[in-house]
């Protein structure tokens, strides 16, 4: 994204998050599903093309799993492309219209 993009994206960034004051703390004091929720805000409020997410979404609490899922579903419907690893294979039915399953 641009600058302006980010500035413009921003707002909705930190909302989706929800991560209040947490925001303004050092990225290096955040859990890993701190950071997970922040990487997939700013991920998908990029308008990406293809969407790739790969186990983003094991860590975290239920509610803010079901929120991402949620928005990776508009996300396809709108006609964006995913591509989604994971070994939760509930997800993966649920996203997923084509599967490759590796050993």
């Amino acid at each position: 994204m641009t600058e302006r993009e980010i500035a413009d994206r921003q707002k909705d960034i930190i909302n989706f998050t929800e991560l209040g004051n947490f925001i303004n703390e050092p990225l290096r004091t955040y859990s890993s599903g701190m950071v997970m929720r922040l990487a997939f805000a700013i991920a998908i409020h990029a308008d990406p093309e293809t969407f790739l997410i790969d186990e983003a979404l094991s860590v975290g609490d239920g509610r803010f799993q079901q929120k991402c899922m949620r928005r990776i579903k508009e996300f396809r419907q709108q006609g964006g492309s995913i591509i989604f690893v994971s070994h939760d294979l509930n997800a993966v039915k649920m996203i997923c219209d084509r599967v490759i399953v590796l050993e």
